[in-house]
Order: C-alpha cells, then structure tokens, then sequence
C-alpha cells in the first residue's frame, strides 16, 4: 500500500507536486515576514542601548525627569569615585559616562569672521582611552566616512552630512558655543578630524562627537557627567536582570526628596520604551498572525479541493476493499508527508534569504530620513530559533487540516455514489 501512495504522489503532479510548491512559497514568506519583525525590533534595542540608554543608565533624579531638556545643570559629580563603586560593585558591567550638550557650531572664514552656522547635538564620550570601549560601542570606526579618529585633546568628529552642510573641511577649526553646567556661556575651539555617518536619521542630521574631557573643559564640569551608561560584558540585554540591578543600586542610594542623588534606571524604563517595544512585539505579533491565518486558509482550501477531487479515486479504493478508516488515515498521513517537505523547503528557502539580509540589510534611508526615532535606516532581518519553527504551523498544520475536513466526507457517502463519481 506504501509503494501505492508513493507511487501515485510521484506520478500525479497534481497530489504532489503542485501542493509542495504551494506549501513551499506560503511558508518561504512566512519565514522572512517573522525573521525581518525580529530584526527590526533587536536593531532598535541595540540602536538604542549604544546611543541613548545603555542597558542601564545612572543620572541623578532631577535629570531623569528633564531628560529631554539635556539639562546639565542637574549632572552627576564626584563621577570618578562613583564608576570606582559601580566598579567594584558590579563587575560583571562596562560603565561609560557621556555628556550631552546642544549648541551652536560656527565655522569662521579666513578672516576669522563667521561663514557658516548650524545647531549641533553634542556627545562627549572616552575617546582617548582605548580601555574605554566607546569607540567600539558607537561603531565609530565603522562610521568612519572621511578622515581619522580624534587622537589628541581638542579634536572632534561631525557627521558627514553636517559637516557638508556647513562647508567644513577637515583639520579645520570650529567653534562651539554652549553654556555650561553654571549656567554661563561656554566656548570651545575643536579641530575636526574626521566625519561619521552612523545610518541614523536623528543623529546623522547634525552630531558632533569629542573627548569626554574636552567637553568637560568645555563646559566646566571637572568630575561630572550627564550620564553613566552601563553595558553587559557580552552587549546583550537582558531585561529581567537589568531591572533587578537597577532595583538594587536604587535600594543602596535611595535618598528620600535629594534631587541630585543617583537613579538607575533600566533600558525599558526609559522614555516610554517599554510601551514601544510592547506595541513593536504586539504588531509584529499580529502581522505574523495574520499571515500565517492567510496561508492556513489557502492551503485548508487547497487540501479540500484535492480530497474532493479524488472523491473517484476514493470510491475504487473502498471498491477493492479498503476500509473507509484506512483510507482516511492515508489520506491524512500523505498530507503530513506533503506538508512536511513543503514546509522543510520553503524553511530553507526562508532561512537563506533570511541570513543574506541579516548580514547585508535593506536600505530604508531615502524613506527614513525625516525620521526621529533612534532606529538604522538599513533594516536588517534577524534569524532566530523561532525562524526554524514558524512556517511549519500553516506549512503543515493547515495542510492536514483541510485534507482532514475533506476526508470527513467519506464516512459521509455510501461506497456506490462515490464509485459512480468515477463514471462522471
């Protein structure tokens, strides 16, 4: 009986080789639909965690509420005996402090007189000690568009696009004009020795990049810093234990109504993230489901119309002597087997296209450009071990399915009137 059914799934394109094809295609989308979800989801956390929260970030209680503000004013101070504790304390964390600043950046012309002006959105970051790790986590050598990284005091980076903007050549002085922490007018002269293109919108437009010392000098914060950021060792976010770490370093620094005592907060609990990630996970959640209920459909519909046709075949089996209960179980066994291959193809069909836009991306710039959300403009897709699974359930599920509710039918008709089907 095996060698029957094989026989008669190899020679009927029909039975075989048209319904592998169908489950093959419906599951080879299903597979890229979930793997792009996952990986616009996990490059905007770790966007996020590089540029703007850390996987924890530590600043005093004032700041945390006008954070938007980049109220340096309400900075951390006394940081280098602060990271010394967090050092010795959590070893198992990378703490970075940074200093956020907005501006006004002048370039002068050969005279010294203003050519060209423009807001910047600064960062100060530990260029000048390897040991830091910030290079690596901004991907600042990745970024590198033109020139060098900053090797000595008083050098900068500009994003390209802002440094074309304002005409800015490199190894050309600017002058940045701030306040400082005191509230009095802060200016600096920085050489920029190189321009980056981070394939961020919200960054790209106008971000300036310097020595965290250089921006202390610059705006009078000797020991202070904006921010701590804290990383795992291995960049990887684990929601549940940074929560728990933020709760135990607030439970050692709780400090009743002192605005200027430290806060840690977790990347979730910061600036509505977490209701962001919960809508992200949400609709990706539906896409999928929706998707998958799409595939189902069509091929619950292609299962019934198969066993309706083979309603004749049907009636010579039960002729010769089959039993309607074997007959229906092979009918369903052969669905699984059709499922299956389809399913396992359009899996690795998926898996592939998958791990090829993992690692070279789709480029959304053009359509992302106005954007102000920290997420890369080259949407990348991201295979996880839900990857392998997702296209089995409408590849093999529905396919079964819709053979089982077109089997039900033979219980239902007499040998005879499906033998007649036969002659019609």
């Amino acid at each position: 009986m095996i060698r029957f059914l094989l026989k008669g799934l190899l020679r009927d394109r029909t039975r075989s080789l048209f319904p592998v094809l169908m489950v093959c295609a419906g599951v080879f989308l299903t597979v890229c639909a979930y793997s792009f979800i996952r990986g616009a989801a996990g490059d905007f956390v770790d966007t996020s965690a590089r540029f703007d929260t850390g996987h924890v970030k530590i600043t005093t209680r004032a700041y945390h509420e006008a954070a938007d503000q980049l109220p340096n004013d309400l900075a951390l101070l006394g940081v280098g005996e602060l990271l010394a504790d967090l050092e010795r304390d959590y070893p198992e964390m990378r703490w970075a402090p940074r200093i956020r600043f907005g501006g006004l950046l002048d370039v002068p012309d050969r005279s010294g007189e203003t050519r060209a002006q423009g807001p910047v959105l600064g960062l100060g970051v530990d260029l000048l000690d390897s040991a830091s790790g910030e290079i690596g986590t901004l991907n600042l050598k990745k970024a590198l568009a033109r020139g060098r990284l900053p090797e000595r005091e008083g050098e900068a980076l500009l994003s390209e696009t802002f440094a074309r903007r304002l005409g800015l050549d490199l190894e050309k002085t600017a002058t940045l004009l701030s306040s400082t922490m005191n509230g009095a007018m802060a200016m600096a002269n920085f050489k920029v020795v190189g321009t980056v293109n981070f394939g961020l919108a919200a960054l790209d437009r106008s971000v300036m990049v310097a020595d965290l010392e250089d921006v202390r000098a610059a705006l009078d914060m000797a020991d202070g810093a904006g921010e701590i950021m804290g990383y795992s060792r291995d960049m990887v976010y684990r929601d549940q234990a940074m929560a728990a770490l933020a709760e135990r370093f607030n439970g050692r620094h709780a400090a009743g109504e002192d605005g200027f005592a430290p806060l840690m907060v977790s990347l979730k609990a910061q600036g509505g993230l977490a209701e962001y990630l919960e809508m992200m996970d949400l609709a990706g959640s539906l896409i999928v489901a929706v998707f998958v209920l799409a595939m189902s459909l069509v091929l619950w519909n292609a299962g019934l119309m198969n066993g309706i046709r083979r309603y004749g075949e049907i009636g010579v089996r039960l002729a010769l002597g089959e039993s309607k209960g074997d007959l229906y179980r092979a009918m369903v066994l052969e669905a699984g087997a059709i499922g299956l291959a389809g399913s396992t193809l359009g899996t690795a069909l998926g898996l592939a296209l998958s791990y090829w836009f993992q690692y070279v991306g789709l480029d959304l710039s053009e359509a992302m450009k106005n954007s102000t959300v920290m997420i890369s403009s080259v949407i990348r897709a991201r295979v996880t071990p839900g990857s392998y699974l997702v296209g089995f359930i409408p590849g093999v599920g529905a396919s079964v399915l819709g053979t089982v509710f077109a089997g039900l039918g033979i219980y239902r008709r007499q040998t005879s009137q499906l033998f007649k089907e036969l002659e019609a």
